[in-house]
């Protein structure tokens, strides 16, 4: 606001620092074209020549220049004959758009008078001196994000189309500032573990600066890190020649060092510098569960194994092994010393439950996945195989003192990779199996607690008070546990939570043999009796949701899930679940989410097999949440693809699913039950629930596309078709083989696809849906082979199948795969045609990822056609719709067309850039599809004037494509060829 000074007087406001910028203030930028802006209206600022004259005042800083410094500025040797009248005018017309408070005359000359934060270049300054502040102080992270805001401030050449010596050597001069703080930005994105996203950018700038060798440093060690070791060795071989060809000189000694390095593979160069990490994100993990506040006894084992941690002999690190039968108070003990322990290790302490007991034990790669997260290594830093992340994992701990522990550990094989390499870092250990083949471990062997423990828990648990009275009543009921931690606590809790019960009642229940621990024999077998004493003293319904809960064989189940196989509305089965996790048979994973200890789901699944009556009960429990899922995805399905015709040939379900009110919260739900929903898929093997379970795996197809559940989701379809076959159900088996052959299409195993029998069962089942989608894809299998007469007849099947059952959206993705058909064998006006056929199909249908499709098979056609513009158009859109739908792997090929496309168009830098972002997505489609992106990046590479790192990317390429036995090895040979003779 202005003050009113009386009638047609306005007085500007006195501004504060922070709202100058708000209000009409003047505003210049020089980091590109000279502007001059109040507020949000841009001015003018006159002639080429007129804004130079600016451009020198500003950059002194509201310092004077004179007219003979302005007239060297603007013509330097040679200026005209009226140069000083001239100046005068120009300063004339900006004073007129300025005002003459901002630009003054004095002393002869002139002078700009603004705010630091007024102009770009001075606001670009004050963000370089944070930078480095920060820098200096630890945090890199703040820094990159002060130079990346740093960088956005230029918009093009600074003093875009200025003449004169002055905003000549000023453009030269802020330029090289410019890759200065790129190459700083560089360097902090390697630091802080960016390096495969630097790639690209790198392999970008390299080719615009080839002689600049900081950045062919920087792209080296970008490579080295993502394992491309090849690639950077062949980039210190391009920088050699390049120099010695245009300058007659070596790479300098750094550049020499480096190459040394990555020649020994020096595990200290694979790795960030150790500059202090980011003080903003401090990396010390702190996961360790919380203790228990009842924590009793055990004195002699915390004493013992406390001390082992803490104090390890000389420079081994330790590890100490705990092993029992479930129940004994593994993890109880083992989180306790744990936390004890903890000031000792200060930079943190890892926990992981390794689900050992269970069916399907963790992983070690996934645990070292999580482990190196939360030391702070990015997820583009994480390599794919064992051995890679073990070797990383120990080399992010050493020099660091941290706590590993391990619970619930599957045998030695498992642990083995897990354990830190260095001293000052321990390893505590808890499992079912005495780890005897641990080398180095100190062993120790948990029995249960002596009886004055026993009672010491039950107790603190009860209460002194009721304890107290009826000692004797209480000795019994421990004992009768076997002194067992577990049941204790059970027992206890039972008790705490009803008041009315006597201790004396508590044991007369347990006083019947088949309610009492027995002397532990075998650990299965006692663990049983022990939650034997929690389910007996359940409620009818609490035993009944116990029981049935326990059939399903997701890693935990939702709420909502729980309600359909309990056949409950939510509200009632959500108090029968939390009283479950108030007696310590059911746990809470999450809100809304519940999951049993892998032992006591050992022990519901007995009991539902010996207690529940009829036993039909149990398949119908399993049965209604097949029917959720399926109902549910089915519907995720519809919205995503309206007007596919695949959900009305589903099979029908009798009880409802979830519904949503928009694609993406669908996607949410479909992507988070992945897990749950591909279990079910594959324990529903009976033969009531045989089609369904394969109806559910088509409809959710999005998990296999998307390369998220791959394994999965093809592990549950191979058992849902074995099981077909057993039965003889040809239209299961035909389904079941149908996503059979989209798994293998994705991964690029096209050899080990199944549509051909696929579509015999579907004639003999006259079965519309693999009758449709298996000649599809037979067609696109065809492509892939080079079969592309063959491919054309089995997608002009697929597309007659289609409109024979009404399904326009299945017709549409035949015509897409057939335009790309028409491209291979050279026809390539029909191909587009084809392709816009199904593209016009896809926006009448309103269907967003399916578009996605159909841009990306006529960006290929129009790439072919020379029609690059427009190829490039359709295949940016078609990337924005993958990256919106969540499908990594489309987005990978996607960037594969792009980068072809621009290798057409003679762009070989954007070239480069996409087939730079294509690997770093990883998993783009198996092996096959890797080399073609590494054949393509190296096309770009050998254009941009980097022959020996294409020559890398050829020889990996054609590595893959040799052991595949795939045709692409000859033309990779090709390509070869002529590099190997020059």
């Amino acid at each position: 606001m202005d003050r009113d000074n009386g009638p047609g007087v306005r007085v500007p406001e006195q501004r504060t620092h922070g709202e100058r910028a708000a209000g009409t203030e003047l505003r210049f930028t020089v980091l590109g074209p000279v502007r001059v802006w109040r507020g949000s209206e841009a001015l003018p600022s006159g002639s080429p020549q007129q804004r130079a004259l600016l451009a020198a005042l500003l950059s002194r800083h509201g310092r004077t220049a004179t007219a003979a410094e302005l007239i060297d500025a603007l013509w330097g040797d040679d200026p005209p004959s009226q140069a000083l009248a001239t100046v005068r005018t120009y300063a004339s017309r900006l004073r007129k758009t300025l005002g003459q408070d901002t630009l003054v005359s004095e002393a002869g000359g002139y002078a700009v008078r603004i705010p630091r934060e007024a102009l770009d270049l001075t606001l670009a300054q004050d963000l370089a001196v944070e930078a480095e502040k920060a820098r200096g102080s630890g945090d890199r992270g703040q820094a990159r994000a002060l130079i990346n805001k740093l960088l956005g401030l230029w918009d093009g050449e600074a003093l875009a189309s200025l003449p004169g010596p002055y905003a000549e050597n000023q453009r030269a001069s802020l330029e090289e500032w410019r890759l200065q703080l790129t190459e700083t930005r560089l360097d902090l994105d390697l630091e802080l573990g960016c390096h495969a996203e630097a790639v690209s950018e790198l392999t970008a700038l390299t080719a615009a600066q080839p002689l600049r060798e900081r950045l062919r440093e920087l792209l080296m060690v970008a490579l080295y890190r993502s394992g491309r070791q090849a690639e950077a060795l062949a980039v210190y071989a391009d920088t050699r020649r390049l120099l010695a060809e245009e300058l007659g000189v070596d790479p300098r000694p750094e550049l020499s060092r480096l190459q040394q390095r990555i020649l020994r593979a020096d595990e200290e160069l694979a790795r960030p510098s150790d500059e202090p990490a980011p003080a903003a994100v401090p990396v010390r993990p702190a996961q360790l569960p919380a203790t228990v506040p009842d924590f009793t006894g055990r004195a002699t084992f915390v004493r013992e194994l406390g001390d082992r941690l803490v104090t390890p002999e000389g420079a081994v690190m330790a590890v100490s092994a705990l092993a029992g039968i479930g129940g004994v108070g593994k993890t109880t003990l083992a989180v306790h010393i744990a936390h004890r322990a903890r000031p000792h290790f200060p930079d943190g302490q890892l926990y992981v439950d390794l689900q050992g007991a269970g069916a399907t034990a963790a992983e070690p790669e996934t645990v070292l996945g999580s482990f190196l997260r939360a030391l702070g290594t990015a997820d583009s830093a994480i390599p794919d195989s064992l051995d890679e992340r073990a070797a990383l994992y120990r080399s992010t701990l050493d020099g660091r003192r941290i706590l590993v522990l391990l619970d619930n550990a599957h045998d030695a094989a498992q642990i083995r990779p897990l354990l830190p390499g260095t001293e000052g870092c321990a390893a505590l250990v808890t499992s079912r199996v005495r780890m005897v083949d641990l080398a180095g471990a100190h062993l120790v062997d948990l029995d249960v607690m002596s009886p004055e423990e026993a009672l010491q828990l039950f107790t603190r648990i009860v209460g002194d008070e009721r304890v107290r009275s009826e000692r004797e009543a209480a000795l019994d009921v421990v004992a009768a546990c076997g002194f067992l931690p577990l049941a204790i606590r059970i027992a206890a809790s039972r008790l705490a939570a009803r008041r009315t019960w006597t201790v004396s009642v508590l044991a007369a229940k347990l006083a019947d043999e088949r309610r009492r621990l027995d002397e532990l024999q075998a650990g299965d077998l006692a663990v049983k009796a022990t939650f034997e004493l929690g389910y007996g003293q359940l409620e009818p319904a609490q035993a009944r949701a116990f029981r049935l809960l326990g059939l399903a064989d997701g890693p935990d189940i939702s709420l909502a899930a729980a309600a359909a196989l309990l056949n409950l509305d939510p509200r009632t089965a959500e108090d029968l679940l939390e009283s479950l996790v108030d007696t310590s048979l059911l746990e809470s994973a999450a809100p809304g989410r519940y999951r049993y200890h892998d032992l006591v789901r050992l022990y519901a699944r007995a009991c539902a097999e010996r207690d529940e009556q009829p036993p039909v009960e149990r398949e119908l429990a399993l049965s209604r949440l097949l029917d959720f899922y399926l109902a549910t995805a089915a519907g995720v399905y519809a919205l995503e693809r309206p007007g596919d015709r695949l959900v009305a040939h589903l099979e029908p379900t009798r009880h409802p699913g979830l519904t949503f009110e928009d694609r993406h919260s669908a996607l949410d739900w479909l992507f988070s039950e992945a897990n749950c929903l591909l279990a079910c898929a594959q324990q529903s093997t009976g033969q009531n629930m045989l089609r369904r379970a394969v109806d559910l795996l088509w409809a959710a197809k999005d998990l296999a596309e998307s390369g998220a559940n791959s394994k999965q989701y093809e592990s549950a379809a191979l058992t849902t078709r074995d099981a077909a076959r057993t039965y003889g159900d040809a239209r299961a088996e035909g389904r079941a083989r149908t996503t059979i052959t989209n798994v293998h299409i994705v991964a690029g195993r096209f050899d080990e696809a199944e549509a051909e029998r696929a579509m015999q069962l579907a004639r003999s089942a006259d079965d519309p849906v693999p009758n449709c989608w298996a000649p599809n894809d037979r067609g696109v299998i065809a492509i892939y082979q080079g079969r592309h007469e063959e491919g054309e007849q089995h997608l002009l099947q697929a597309i007659e199948n289609f409109r024979a059952d009404s399904n326009f959206v299945g017709q549409a993705s035949a015509l897409c795969n057939l335009s790309r058909i028409h491209v291979s064998l050279g026809r390539v006006s029909s191909a587009i045609e084809l392709a816009q056929q199904g593209i016009d199909i896809y926006d009448r249908m309103g269907l967003s990822l399916r578009l996605a499709n159909g841009r990306y098979a006529l960006g290929i056609a129009l790439t072919r056609a020379g029609r690059l513009p427009e190829a490039l158009n359709q295949l940016t859109e078609a990337l924005a719709l993958f990256h919106d739908n969540r499908q990594p792997l489309w987005e990978g090929v996607t960037h594969f067309r792009l980068a072809e496309a621009h290798l057409a168009a003679h762009r070989p830098t954007l070239a480069a850039a996409h087939a730079e972002q294509a690997i770093a997505l990883r998993g783009i489609g198996g092996e096959w599809r890797r080399g073609t992106v590494l054949t393509v990046l190296g096309k770009a590479l050998d254009s941009i004037g980097q022959p020996d790192r294409a020559r890398a990317c050829w020889h990996e390429a054609l590595a893959i494509y040799e052991q595949l036995g795939a045709p692409e090895a000859e033309e990779t040979r090709l390509l070869l060829m002529p590099v190997a003779a020059a």
